[in-house]
This record gives C-alpha cells, structure tokens and sequence, in this order.
C-alpha cells in the first residue's frame, strides 16, 4: 500500500506510538496516508481506537514478523 509518509515506532511502548502518531498525523493534509510500524503488541487496539475517534481510516493492517503495520487515512 502507497503511504505518503511513514512512521518508525519500533521499540516504542504505549503510549508513545499514539503520541507520535498524532503528532504526524497534525503535519499532514486531509486524505493523506500515514504507514506506521510499532512493535508493540498494544498498539493494534490502541490505533484503530484512536484513529475512529480522531475521524480517520484505519485502512489496513499487516504482521510481518515482530513488526505491525499500519495505514491510516487522515479524515
């Protein structure tokens, strides 16, 4: 999946990926795609309810190994 901008959150625990999720999200425009890859097991849960509240689309999701990514639409 193509994504505008790609965030690094490996190795980083909760809360931290949402921290530095929103702070990306808040430098992009409306309709852009953010790919972020945590390691944090938590994360699957915590993005997809921060992204419904905050108006985005969580557009997919992945494993690849130790790795989750993520692509979410910003609404």
């Amino acid at each position: 999946m193509n994504a505008d901008k790609v965030l690094d959150a490996k190795g980083l625990a909760c809360p931290m990926p949402i921290v530095k999720t929103r702070k990306e999200m808040k430098a992009m425009d409306s309709g852009q795609v953010l790919e972020i890859l945590v390691t944090d097991k938590g994360a699957k849960a915590d993005l997809t309810a921060w992204a419904k509240s905050g108006g985005h689309d969580l557009l997919d999701h992945q494993v690849d190994g130790d790795v989750l990514k993520f692509w979410i639409q910003k609404g």
